[in-house]
C-alpha cells in the first residue's frame, strides 16, 4: 500500500482561481508531442509517494500518470501553474504536470499532454525550501547555503544559470527574492540558526537580527510583506525593515505560517514544549495569529490538536486548521473567533515522524 506524503494541484490556467500549491505558461521545449485542447482548465493533483508520483484528475481523482522515482521525495508549486519541483536527494527535478492555458486576448486555450520529467534538476546539496512569488521562484539548498533565483516560466533554461547567491554558513534555511532585487535571507550555520536578514541587490546586508532562535517557515501577506518564524515568536520584514514580535511564553515556537494576499494576518502553529523526550511530539491545542501591520500576536484555543500540514488559507483570508478530529475549523483572521467548524475527514493521530503521510489542506 502507498502511502501518500504530498500533493501539489496544477491549476491548468493562466487566469483561473486555484487553491492549495498552484503549479502554465506557453509551450515547453521538447517533451511529449501529443496534445489535447479543452473547453475549460483541467486541473491535476500531483501526489508523492514511496516510490513514485502518481498524478491523477483532479475532479475526478482519476490516475493520469504514474511516474517511478525512487527517495524521500517532497512536493513544491514551481510558480508556473503548470510544473512541479521535486525535491530528490540531489536536488529539484523539473515535473511537468501536463495541464497549462495559453492567453490570447480575451480568451484562452487549454491543453493537456502526458505528464513527464523534463529533464532538468537545479542540482545541489540537501535542497530545502522552495519559494514561489510571481515571476521569481528562490531554491535554497541546505548544504551549501547556496540559493538559486529562477523564472519560473524558463525552468528548462535556468538550470544552467549562475548561483545568485551563498550563505556565510550552510544551515536549514530560507531565501527570498523580492520584487525590486533585494532578497531575504536567514542567518544560522549547521549546529544553530538564529536570525533573518536583508541584502540590497548586491547581495550586502542592510538590516538583520539575530534574536529568531531556530528559525524556520516563513509566509507572504498583503502588501508584499514577509514573516519567518522563531522559537521565541516571529519576524516580521517590511521593506527594508525587521520587527521582532515575542511570544508569550519564553519557549513560544512558530514554524510553520502561512500567508493570503488579501489580510495582513499571518496564519501560524503554536508550540511550547521544549526538548522533548527521543519519539515524542508535541500535539498542539492552540495557534497563533499575527497582525503584520500592528503588530499583535494573538495565540487562539483549538479544540483538539492539529499537525503542521493543517493550515490553511480561505479566500478572504480565513484562517483554516485541520484538527485531529477530522474537522475543518474557520476562524476569522482579524478577531480569532469561530466562524464554522466542517466533519470532512475521520479523526485521526499525527504521526510520530514528520516524513510519514498525514493528512494536509
Amino acid at each position: 500500500r502507498h502511502l501518500l506524503a504530498a500533493a501539489v494541484l496544477a491549476c491548468g490556467s493562466l487566469i483561473a482561481g486555484c487553491t492549495a500549491a498552484e503549479v502554465t505558461h506557453d509551450g515547453r521545449d521538447g517533451g511529449p508531442t501529443t496534445v489535447e485542447e479543452h473547453r475549460t482548465p483541467t486541473p491535476r493533483l500531483v501526489i508523492a509517494y514511496d516510490g513514485g508520483l502518481r498524478i491523477v484528475d483532479a475532479t475526478t481523482l482519476e490516475q493520469v500518470a504514474d511516474l517511478p522515482k525512487e527517495g524521500f521525495l517532497r512536493l513544491n508549486a514551481a510558480g508556473d501553474s503548470r510544473s512541479v519541483l521535486v525535491t530528490t536527494d540531489d536536488g529539484f527535478t523539473v515535473l511537468d504536470a501536463g495541464t497549462w492555458g495559453e492567453k490570447h486576448g480575451d480568451h484562452s486555450h487549454y491543453r493537456t499532454t502526458e505528464p513527464s520529467f523534463t529533464g532538468a534538476t537545479f542540482k545541489g546539496s540537501e535542497p530545502g525550501h522552495v519559494v514561489s512569488d510571481g515571476d521569481r521562484t528562490t531554491l535554497f539548498f541546505d548544504g551549501t547555503g547556496e540559493v538559486r533565483v529562477v523564472d519560473p516560466r524558463e525552468l528548462g533554461a535556468a538550470v544552467g544559470s549562475p548561483v545568485d547567491y551563498v550563505a556565510p554558513h550552510p544551515h536549514h534555511g530560507i531565501a527570498v527574492a523580492r520584487p525590486d532585487g533585494t532578497m531575504v535571507v536567514t542567518r544560522g550555520t549547521e549546529e544553530a540558526r538564529t536570525g533573518v536578514a536583508i541584502l540590497d541587490t548586491d547581495r550586502t546586508e542592510v538590516a538583520s537580527t539575530s534574536d529568531c532562535p531556530g528559525v524556520h517557515g516563513e509566509a507572504l501577506a498583503a502588501d508584499g510583506v514577509l514573516t519567518v518564524g522563531c522559537e521565541n515568536g516571529i519576524v516580521i520584514v517590511r521593506g527594508g525593515e525587521i520587527r521582532k514580535v515575542a511570544a508569550p511564553d519564553s519557549y513560544g515556537r512558530i514554524g510553520n505560517q502561512r500567508g493570503s494576499g488579501v489580510s495582513s494576518v499571518i496564519l501560524g502553529d503554536y508550540k511550547t514544549q521544549r526538548d522533548l523526550p527521543e519519539g515524542q511530539i508535541e500535539r498542539p491545542t492552540r495557534f497563533s495569529l499575527t497582525d503584520t501591520a500592528t503588530g499583535e500576536l494573538r495565540i487562539v484555543d483549538l479544540p483538539t490538536s492539529y499537525s503542521f500540514r493543517s493550515l490553511a488559507r480561505g479566500p478572504n483570508g480565513e484562517a483554516m486548521v485541520l484538527g485531529t478530529d477530522g474537522r475543518l475549523y474557520v476562524y476569522d483572521q482579524d478577531t480569532g473567533q469561530l466562524i464554522a467548524a466542517h466533519q470532512v475527514i475521520e479523526p485521526w493521530q499525527e504521526p510520530t515522524r514528520w516524513q510519514d503521510a498525514m493528512p494536509a489542506v
